[in-house]
C-alpha cells in the first residue's frame, strides 16, 4: 500500500480542479494508495476561510469532513513528535503549516504529494505535481 500525504492545495485541486493534478490522479484513484489528509491542513483551510483568504463552498466544519469522506482520504492526526520534528528541518521558509506538513511526512516515513517549489529544498519524500 502506497501511503501519501496531501499538501492542502493538491486536496483543494482534488476538490474542485482535479485537471491539475495531471498523471497524479490515476495514482491517487488507484486503490492501493492511500491518500492522507493532516489536521494541519483541516487548520490552514480554516485559518484562510476566516481571513477571508480561501472561498470554498460551505463552512470549513463541513466541506472538510464531507471532501474526506467523498474522496476516501485518511485522517492524519498532529502529535507531539510531529510537532517537534519541525526543529529538525532546515529554516528554509517561515510557513508554519508547510514546515509541519513536512515534519509529519518525514516522521511517519511517507510521500508528501505537493506542487509547492519550496518544498524540493527539504529532505523529504516528495511526489511533485506539476
Amino acid at each position: 500500500m502506497r501511503k501519501i500525504l496531501l499538501d492542502t492545495h493538491i486536496f483543494l485541486w482534488m476538490q474542485g480542479f482535479p485537471d491539475r493534478l495531471g498523471p497524479a490522479r490515476s495514482i491517487f484513484e488507484d486503490p492501493e494508495s492511500s491518500l492522507l489528509l493532516s489536521a494541519v491542513s483541516s487548520f490552514e483551510i480554516a485559518v484562510k476561510w476566516a481571513l477571508g483568504k480561501l472561498v470554498i463552498p460551505d463552512r470549513p466544519d463541513v466541506y472538510v469532513p464531507d471532501r474526506m469522506r467523498l474522496t476516501s482520504l485518511g485522517a492524519l492526526p498532529v502529535t507531539h513528535t510531529h510537532a517537534l520534528a519541525v526543529a529538525e528541518l532546515p529554516n528554509l521558509h517561515r510557513d508554519p503549516f508547510d514546515r509541519l506538513l513536512i515534519a509529519q511526512a518525514r516522521v511517519e516515513n511517507i510521500e508528501l504529494a505537493t506542487a509547492d517549489e519550496r518544498f524540493r529544498d527539504y529532505p523529504v519524500n516528495l511526489m511533485w505535481i506539476g
